[in-house]
Order: C-alpha cells, then sequence, then structure tokens
C-alpha cells in the first residue's frame, strides 16, 4: 500500500504542477503590458534544454517521429530545449524590427546574398515568410499535432498549429499555419501576417521511387509610419502616452480591430507569395531485405537517382498610401521632402507594385559512388526558368488597375553538386555550383566548397570553405520595377555583384563552445541611400568573428554568450556594429521534479554604436544613412521558461531597460532606437506556451 500511495502522490503532485502553470498564465493574461525581440542563442547547451525530446521518455502513448529536409537524406528529431524563444517566434537577437513584430526587419550581421540568378530586390520581411528550404517532411509512427499560442501586450498575439500522419506506413503529410497579429506600440505600425505549408512525402514499397510535395504561402501585412516625427517626444510630458506620439506617415492612424484575423491598412505595406513544388525521384541499384520472424523488410540501395522538379511561384509585392496626396498633408510632406514626389498620381492614392511568376522545371541525375551510404553522391542537373513580370501598377479613381510595364523572360543554367559523409562521421564534403547559360541572369554564378573533419573528441570539429558569387543586382534596382524611384540611375546599366566569403569555424560540443570567423570581399555592392537614391561601391571588405559558449558559474546557473566582433575596411557604404553581444544568464534545473524542466533569468543584448540603417517604406530596403545610433542602455528581458512533458512555457518580460523616472515620472518611455526615427517599444509582457499532442 505504501508504494502505491506514494504513486498516487507523485501523480497528484504532478496535477498540481500543471494546474499551477495553468492558473498563473491566466493571472497574467489579465495584466499584460507590452512587447519586442528576444534572443537566439544557436544549438550550444542543454543547459535548461534537455537533451533528448520528453516524447522519448513516456512509457505509454509512445511514438517516433523523425524528419528531413528536401534536400537532404539526412533525418532529425525534435530540438526541445527550451531556452530560445527565437525558435518559435520570429524574434531573434541578432535581428532588429523597426517598431513591432512584424514590421520590417533585418541582421544586425552582415550577411550578403550570396545566391545567383533571379532575385526580385525585396527582402524587408523575410523574417516572415514561410521558404521551401526550411520546410519539413516527417515520418511518425502516430498522428502528432503542437498547438502554440502567445498573448503580449497592446492585444498582440501569435497563433500556431502544426499536424502531421502518416497516411500509410509510406506516406506522410503535414500542414501547419501561423497568425501575427500585433497592433504595436506608435501610431500605424499594426501587422497582420498569415503562413501556411502543407507537405507530402510518399516512397514506394520497394524503395525505388519517392514523391515530395511542397504548398508554402504567406500573405503580410504591415502598416507604415515612416518612423516619429521628432525622437524628444518620447521625453515629452505631452506625449506620456507613446501611441500619441506624431509619426511622419499615417498619423493619427491606430488601426487595430481586436480581431486578429483581420488588419486594417491604409498607409502600409502588403507582400504575398506561394510557392508550389513537386519533385519526383526514382533509384536504380541493389535491392535487398531483412528477414524477421514475423515479416520481411525490403531494403534498398541505390546507384542512380532520376530526379525531376517542377515548381510554379507567385509574388505580389506593394506599397500604398490611400492618404497621398492632397487629403493627408503630413504623408504629402514626407514624400516631397524625402522622396521627390509631388502630385504624381492624379488620385488621392500613392501606389508601387510588382508582381512576379517564375515556373521552372528541373532534371538532374544522381551517382552514388558508395550504395550504402546515401549521404555520399554526384548530382549534375540542368533548369529551364520562365519568368513573367508586371510593374507600376496604378490605382485610377475607377477602381480599375492598369499596367504599365510587361516582363517576359527565361533563364537557364546548369548545376552540379558533390557531397560525403563519410560512414565513420569524421569527414564532411561538401561543393556546389551553379552557371546560368541564357536569359535574364546570364552570366550569373555562385560557386561552394565546404571541407569539416572531426579532429578528436577533445579538439572537436574543424570546418573550412570558399565560397563565391558573381550575380545580377536584385530587380528593384532596373529601372522597370516600380519601386525604382531614382529617375538619376535608371538608365545606368548596374554592373554584376562579386562577393568572395572566406570562412572557418571550430566546435567543440563537450565544451559547447563554437569559433567562427568570416571574411567577406565585396566588389560592385549594390545599396539605397537617401531613402531612395541608389549606388555601387567599388570594391570594401570585411571581417568577422564570432564566439558562442555556455559557461557554469555555479551549479545550475549558466551563462550563454553569442558574441560577434565586426569590421569594415575600406570606403564603403555598409556601416555595421562592431559588438553585437547577445547573453542569457540564468537557472537551469528541476528543483527535484522529474517531469519539469526550468530556466529563468535575463538575457541582455549589447550592441556598440554606429551609424545604423534608415528604413524606407516606399521603396521597401533598408538605405545607408551616417546618423550614430547609440544604445541608451544595453536591451533586458527577464524570462521565465519552463516544460513539463510535452507542454512547454513561456513567461517574459521584455525591454525592461526602457525603465524611466523622470522627466515625467515611473514608466518605460527610455526607448532605444534600432534606426533613425524608429524607437523599439517600451516594456512588453508576453506569455504563452507550445503544447504537443499524439492523437
Amino acid at each position: 500500500m505504501s508504494k502505491l500511495s506514494g504513486i498516487n502522490a507523485a501523480v497528484n503532485r504532478r496535477r498540481i504542477i500543471i494546474a499551477g502553470v495553468f492558473l498563473v498564465m491566466l493571472l497574467s493574461g489579465s495584466g499584460l503590458l507590452a512587447q519586442n525581440p528576444l534572443g537566439r542563442f544557436g544549438n550550444i547547451g542543454s543547459g535548461g534544454g534537455g537533451g533528448k525530446d520528453s516524447l522519448q521518455h513516456r512509457k505509454q502513448d509512445t511514438i517516433t517521429i523523425n524528419f528531413r529536409y528536401l534536400d537532404s537524406s539526412k533525418l532529425y528529431r525534435f530540438d526541445s530545449s527550451i531556452l530560445d524563444l527565437g525558435r518559435k517566434l520570429p524574434l531573434r537577437s541578432t535581428w532588429i524590427n523597426v517598431g513591432n513584430i512584424g514590421n520590417a526587419a533585418r541582421s544586425l550581421i552582415f550577411t550578403p546574398r550570396m545566391q545567383s540568378g533571379w532575385d526580385p530586390g525585396l527582402h524587408a520581411y523575410d523574417l516572415y515568410t514561410f521558404t521551401v528550404d526550411e520546410t519539413r517532411f516527417f515520418h511518425t509512427t502516430k498522428p502528432y499535432t503542437e498547438l502554440g499560442f502567445f498573448l503580449a501586450s497592446k492585444a498582440e498575439q501569435f497563433i500556431d498549429v502544426f499536424h502531421t500522419r502518416n497516411i500509410r506506413p509510406n506516406w506522410n503529410y503535414s500542414f501547419e499555419y501561423r497568425l501575427i497579429n500585433a497592433p504595436g506600440t506608435f501610431q500605424n505600425q499594426n501587422t497582420n501576417h498569415n503562413n501556411y505549408r502543407l507537405t507530402s512525402w510518399y516512397q514506394s514499397r520497394n524503395k525505388r521511387y519517392q514523391n515530395f510535395f511542397i504548398l508554402v504561402a504567406s500573405k503580410l501585412g504591415s502598416s507604415e509610419n515612416g518612423g516619429i516625427q521628432n525622437p524628444r517626444d518620447l521625453d515629452s510630458v505631452q506625449y506620456s502616452n507613446q501611441t500619441t506620439v506624431p509619426v511622419k506617415l499615417g498619423q493619427n492612424l491606430l488601426q487595430s480591430t481586436g480581431n486578429p484575423f483581420s488588419s486594417s491598412i491604409t498607409t502600409g505595406t502588403k507582400y504575398s507569395s506561394a510557392t508550389y513544388l513537386m519533385r519526383q525521384q526514382y533509384d536504380l541499384g541493389q535491392k535487398d531485405s531483412i528477414v524477421t520472424d514475423s515479416s520481411v523488410i525490403p531494403l534498398f540501395y541505390p546507384r542512380v537517382r532520376l530526379e525531376h522538379t517542377m515548381a510554379y511561384s507567385t509574388y505580389s509585392y506593394r506599397f500604398f498610401d490611400l492618404y497621398y496626396p492632397t487629403s493627408y498633408t503630413v504623408d504629402s510632406a514626407y514624400y516631397a521632402q524625402n522622396l521627390g514626389l509631388v502630385n504624381v498620381h492624379p488620385t488621392d492614392s500613392f501606389w508601387r507594385q510588382d508582381n512576379w511568376r517564375n515556373f521552372s522545371n528541373d532534371f538532374s541525375i544522381y551517382q552514388f559512388p558508395d550504395s550504402k551510404n546515401p549521404q555520399q553522391f554526384i548530382k549534375l542537373g540542368a533548369t529551364l526558368e520562365l519568368l513573367t513580370g508586371n510593374f507600376d501598377t496604378a490605382q485610377l479613381a475607377t477602381g480599375v488597375l492598369y499596367t504599365a510595364h510587361k516582363l517576359n523572360n527565361q533563364n537557364v543554367f546548369a548545376h552540379g553538386e558533390y557531397r560525403n559523409k563519410t560512414r565513420n562521421q569524421k569527414w564532411d564534403i561538401e561543393a556546389a555550383g551553379r552557371l546560368y547559360l541564357n536569359g535574364l541572369n546570364a552570366g550569373d554564378y555562385n560557386a561552394y566548397i565546404s571541407l569539416k573533419r572531426l579532429i578528436s573528441r577533445q579538439v572537436g570539429y574543424f570546418q573550412a570553405g570558399f565560397e563565391n558569387a558573381n550575380r545580377t543586382p536584385g530587380y528593384v534596382f532596373n529601372g522597370v520595377s516600380s519601386f525604382n524611384l531614382d529617375t538619376a540611375s535608371q538608365h545606368k546599366g548596374f554592373s554584376k555583384e562579386n562577393t568572395t566569403h572566406l570562412f572557418a569555424s571550430l566546435e567543440q560540443p563537450q565544451h559547447q563552445l563554437l569559433l567562427s570567423a568570416s571574411y567577406y570581399l565585396m566588389t560592385n555592392y549594390s545599396y539605397f541611400y537617401k531613402y531612395y537614391k541608389e549606388a555601387q561601391a567599388s570594391v570594401f571588405n570585411i571581417l568577422q568573428v564570432n564566439f558562442r559558449k555556455q559557461f557554469t558559474l555555479y551549479r545550475h546557473w549558466k551563462w550563454r554568450t553569442n558574441t560577434t566582433i565586426q569590421q569594415v575596411a575600406g570606403s564603403s557604404p555598409v556601416h555595421v556594429p562592431l559588438i553585437v553581444s547577445a547573453n542569457q544568464v540564468g537557472y537551469d534545473g528541476n528543483f527535484g521534479l522529474k517531469n519539469l524542466v526550468l530556466s529563468f533569468g535575463t538575457e541582455i543584448r549589447y550592441v556598440s554604436s554606429y551609424k545604423a540603417d534608415g528604413y524606407s517604406p516606399a521603396v521597401g530596403q533598408f538605405f545607408s544613412q551616417d546618423s550614430t545610433i547609440r544604445q541608451k542602455a544595453p536591451d533586458v528581458n527577464l524570462y521565465l521558461h519552463l516544460r513539463i512533458r510535452s507542454f512547454t512555457g513561456f513567461l517574459r518580460a521584455e525591454n525592461v531597460n526602457a525603465l524611466a523616472f523622470s522627466p515625467h515620472g515611473f514608466g518605460f518611455y527610455h526607448n532605444n532606437f534600432v534606426a533613425p526615427y524608429y524607437p523599439s517599444p517600451g516594456m512588453i509582457i508576453r506569455f504563452g506556451f507550445f503544447w504537443g499532442f499524439i492523437n
């Protein structure tokens, strides 16, 4: 009886813990205050996160679930770490947005585009889109569902629904939906993003044939306020309520409907994209099988693989201001002073829009030198792209759309790849290349090679590599694009950009250490300045050194740091902070409770003073400028993260560094600036959860 009572007591204790978590969430939800960025600390450190997913430890309702990516045969398992909310929400320690989750965002670490070929050139909202490259294909023994829900200040909401199941042992599908709806702290910066993803992975019983299908779609909506009119207003008693601070675009537009599935945008950006992709593979090789007491398991070792990939993508990029130019004097003044636009269109609205369609067909062939090692192969292929673009769409008084320019073109390129992850796991070799032979981007190319070697368990893994890309600048630098407002440069022929990248790293998992370095040599780098003007820089280079490490301060108290030092040499329009350091100091443990994983503490991000890029909504670009941005104090967040079995909860107070006692009393109005005229919000309370279910 004593043993039975002990078991009952343990069960009751777990129930009390779970009930307590829900009670804390309900009580916290009634007192939400604020919002903003957190951190991404990489895969270093297991403190607080545990090493294996809790699903693996269930004695009942066990599940085996793994996944792979489209261009890799390696299988992965879920990462159940609770340390980094940036893995779940688009809030990362090395990125900034211009005031609200869902607004335009960029990385603080210089990362040039290295992909050759067609590029629309509008990337300020890339952080919020679902992409083909990040899409996962699952295999699971039981249906699995994960629900995510977050609330934050100003009624900000985040919803994530994920489901996957195997229709048959050799056929899986998955679905994911994500919503971001955030009114924001300042006027006219509300966002409403919807993302969808549907996948199917089928493999024939004889293992010869595979079929992959992907549908990813994103509908992004973001109001644009152009920044606040006067930074001194943040300390003014007149604007103690920051929602009343005057802004440059959409003045007096708060635009919060209270409906998470609706967002009113009258001055802002709407981007949408969708990709439908199907890949088929057929293998030639050697059949084999494993005979057990109850069944025969077929095996197949490929020697040659034939692959066909067909994809159709659509992209729509739009900026609009329904108050320009006659009915709203503040907006008209902004366009006249910053963009040189005065009554360009005869209507009372201003539109910029590019629409693209891309249909591609690819055929590739693989050869496997070692049939029992699918991670060693040689791949050769060719792709045909058919491109259609529609530009400079404006709205007449009748509501009819007219198209001023249209483009029909194509690209033909060849590509090759070699990969070898040796069976002894000591060498990992990867080489890839692409050359555009004909079409819109003829002459573009990129080449990549990387060698990774396990030196020893004590030393760790060493990697070194080289990358070079020769690419046509994004299409916004072409005078045909609706977002090209620089009439002086529209008839210039911009040269191809050439970027050389050298990199090396040393990773020591036992000591949770990663040390890496990168060197970039930039030629003909294309950039924006003075809101809309365009230019190319001749030659300059950038050196970066990154240090990631987890330290044990005392028993369960940890310090994790992700610090990057970067320096520009030569005359350059690129301005980067010398130091970007994201740190997490806190407790990781469980206080003796078996099913509890707990982490709490503080996150501190320091960004050294630098000439931060401005943001120009009308052209959808961050642009080079010469005003220095300094942090009043490092960004500071307080966090409490926990996991109980498959339930993960987050409770956070972000931007507590905005605390102030003067000039108008206690409050959170000492905002840091991420760009000229773009302050980060005051303190934000954010809480939510991710909960996995075996169906």
